[in-house]
């Protein structure tokens, strides 16, 4: 394990310290920031951006916490400027790049939508990944069961799910293993903590990864 928020030893897992939480915890489970040349705190969810990264937890309270209390100023060691809805940029950015890495794994034969064809790749132990739009119909989504040992993805919205898979909007959806399957998962797990109390609200239950 790392220490002080430092990358761990070649072949460990990258590590990244929250600037909220003080944790740290491998970066797959946070954003990174940087400051612009305007000195306005960007959003970096692929992590390429140039400048020193400030990591936050990808959860919509420690974001909120970063932006009201002057944590970015304090870890940039400079007044900065914070975008007025953090929240809600960072889950537009994860959205979008998690709705990209769909549409690739579906150009590269590795995704497929519809309820038979879904059905039919979990009946045969093809899928790794289901996922259903957060505003589909609770009693249709429930006849597709979450394949044994994979993964359950339910806070994409028809519409983002059809932007995904070319289409106007998709309910159900399916991932193979493999591929870009890994990274679509680690995204998306983002993009849950992000909107984790916007989803709750909204469906009036908390919304889990299965």
């Amino acid at each position: 394990m790392s220490r002080g928020g430092r990358p761990g030893k070649k072949g460990d897992t990258p590590e990244r310290k929250c600037i909220v939480t003080g944790a740290v915890a491998p970066k797959e489970g946070l954003i990174r920031f940087v400051v612009g040349p305007d000195a306005q705190v960007v959003p970096d969810v692929t992590g390429k951006l140039p400048g020193r990264g400030m990591w936050v937890t990808a959860s919509a309270s420690a974001l909120a916490k970063a932006s009201k209390k002057g944590v970015f100023s304090r870890a940039a060691k400079q007044q900065v400027t914070v975008p007025e809805d953090l929240v809600g940029e960072v889950s537009r950015q994860l959205g979008r790049r998690t709705v990209e890495l769909i549409s690739l794994a579906r150009k590269s034969g590795s995704a497929v939508t519809g309820y038979e064809k879904v059905k039919d790749w979990l009946v045969k132990d093809e899928a790794e990944v289901l996922l259903q739009a957060s505003d589909g119909s609770e009693r249709g989504k429930s006849k597709l069961r979450p394949p044994y040992g994979g993964h359950y993805i339910d806070w994409l919205t028809s519409a983002e799910l059809g932007l995904a898979f070319g289409r106007q909007t998709v309910i159900h959806g399916a991932l193979a293993s493999g591929g870009l399957t890994k990274r679509v998962v680690e995204e998306a797990l983002r993009l849950k903590g992000v909107r984790e109390e916007t989803v709750a609200a909204a469906s009036g239950k908390d919304k889990t990864a299965r």
